[in-house]
């Protein structure tokens, strides 16, 4: 793989850019793999990534249905933060937020990371004293976390209304400053650019449309493109993790629901950091181009669609208004959804299963993309080594039984 630079940039330029390698291999299913990772979004391709990097394993494949990136991975809003409560989920969202800040360094790819800062608001004196607790428990696991008066708020982000004649007005919130927004399409690309050259298959365009379990072992898959044999099949495929957990006769207790957000048409920069209020249950951001990015809650119906109600969308509008008067005039430009799977305790499933060779990472729920490259590295970890590790063993399927859940429905929410 040749390198990226600002002199090879420039040299490119001056042939017409004709002179461009592929970023990855097309390549073809082999009859037989190592192991097979069934998603191409962020989680399947850093998992490819990081198998083949840390853990020698080279000869492995990368399924996807559609095209890399094509699925939650390219539906959802970037934010990137780690102030979660408890120190499990502390443990590997901060983890994931260190891999972040080197990460386009290591692919040699511009993942359009910016540091920008994450604030969450607080209305009530019972919403200060949730957020107040989450602050000193993140300082306790070093995750990087301060409170704000309404006075600091408006001093951070200047923009946000904190009037005291509103049904909502904002008494506070906290802010991560190492939090902030990155480019999905970037990220994809970058690690499926490294993963390829390190000798990862990736196949585009094949549905798996079953697991072969012979004597309680994962012995292959059978695709739209034929059979695949492998003794380890991992699933990455987000909101679609327990249909793909049935083909192995594995049930999770993990729901489906559509997540929508939406862009306005794009303005000069005038948001300077990622603003969130579950109160008032919305959020917002303003991406490179200009957009206004935003998003609210998951839809309450079950559903494998990529769209949801317009009740929701209404109701980010309403609650946008609240914190951005000034915003009330801009047009929406256009409107997306996502499928997000959702385990009862609000935390995800990075597990080994009662199927020998067979391996779970899903149930992230509106957490998905900022844990990518923390997830991506410990479910390598467990695939390779049949164990998992640390920051992955509070994860396992087990708590289900154990009633050792992770609960972080309050620092989930609507923060995505």
């Amino acid at each position: 793989m040749k390198r990226y630079s600002f002199l090879e940039l420039i040299r490119q330029g001056l042939n017409g850019h004709s002179g461009w390698e592929r970023a990855w291999r097309a390549a073809d299913p082999k009859p037989a793999y190592d192991a097979v990772i069934i998603g191409g979004g962020g989680h399947g391709l850093a998992t490819a990534y990081y198998l083949a990097k840390e853990h020698g394993m080279t000869n492995i494949a990368v399924i996807e249905k559609g095209w890399i990136g094509g699925g939650n991975s390219g539906r959802n809003t970037t934010i990137i933060r780690s102030n979660y409560l408890f120190d499990e989920s502390a443990a590997i969202y901060n983890h994931a937020l260190n891999l972040w800040k080197g990460l386009g360094q290591e692919l040699n790819f511009n993942i359009m990371m910016s540091h920008r800062g994450v604030l969450n608001l607080a209305h009530d004196e019972g919403e200060m004293r949730q957020l107040k607790r989450r602050v000193e428990a993140n300082r306790l696991n070093g995750v990087d976390a301060e409170w704000l008066d309404a006075k600091e708020v408006k001093g951070f982000c200047p923009l946000i209304n904190i009037s005291g004649n509103v049904r909502y007005p904002v008494l506070g919130g906290t802010l991560q400053r190492s939090g902030g927004v990155n480019r999905h399409d970037a990220v994809v690309w970058g690690y499926a650019r490294a993963a390829s050259d390190l000798g990862v298959d990736i196949i585009q365009q094949t549905e798996v449309t079953g697991i072969v379990i012979e004597g309680g072992e994962i012995t292959g898959i059978e695709t739209s493109r034929g059979r695949i044999d492998t003794p380890k099949v991992a699933s990455c495929v987000a909101g679609h993790t327990s249909v793909v957990a049935q083909m192995a006769g594995v049930t999770l207790p993990v729901e489906s629901h559509p997540l929508q957000a939406l862009v306005s048409e794009p303005i000069k920069p005038i948001l300077n950091c990622v603003v969130m209020s579950n109160a008032v249950h919305v959020y917002c951001s303003q991406s490179d181009k200009g957009e206004l990015v935003i998003g609210a809650g998951i839809d309450a119906q079950l559903s494998y669609t990529q769209r949801g109600n317009l009740d929701i969308i209404e109701h980010q509008m309403a609650s946008l208004m609240e914190l951005f008067p000034t915003f009330s005039r801009l047009r929406m430009m256009r409107q997306w959804g996502g499928i997000v799977d959702v385990c009862p305790d609000a935390s995800p499933i990075i597990s080994k299963t009662p199927v020998k060779g067979f391996y779970v990472n899903g149930g992230w729920g509106t957490g998905g993309w900022k844990a990518t490259p923390g997830s991506g590295h410990v479910y390598a970890a467990l695939i390779a080594k049949d164990e998992p590790n640390a920051i992955a063993a509070p994860f396992t399927m087990d708590r289900f039984v154990s009633g050792a859940l992770v609960a972080e429905h309050g620092a989930a929410a609507v923060a995505h």
